[in-house]
């Protein structure tokens, strides 16, 4: 089997055009750098999340909040 030569690429690249169409392509394109940059987003925000320091049970306070209601009506 041999690498493919320009004319190869070329039709490749038309039945490519022929199916998504000219303006389907970078929109495609568009969105896969969108995905990127927020899956990069999301390791980032995972790492700061593991870097500061998870408090202990001696150290955490129990707080309580209390909620009266209003019984005017």
């Amino acid at each position: 089997m041999g690498s493919l030569s320009i004319w190869h690429w070329l039709i490749v690249l038309a039945i490519a055009l022929l199916l998504f169409g000219r303006g389907k392509i970078p929109e495609l394109m568009g969105d896969v750098a969108k995905g990127i940059k927020s899956f990069k987003k999301g390791m980032n925000d995972d790492e700061d999340t593991s870097a500061q320091p998870q408090p202990t049970s001696a150290t955490t306070t129990s707080r309580t909040v209390e909620h009266k209601a209003d019984e005017t009506k």
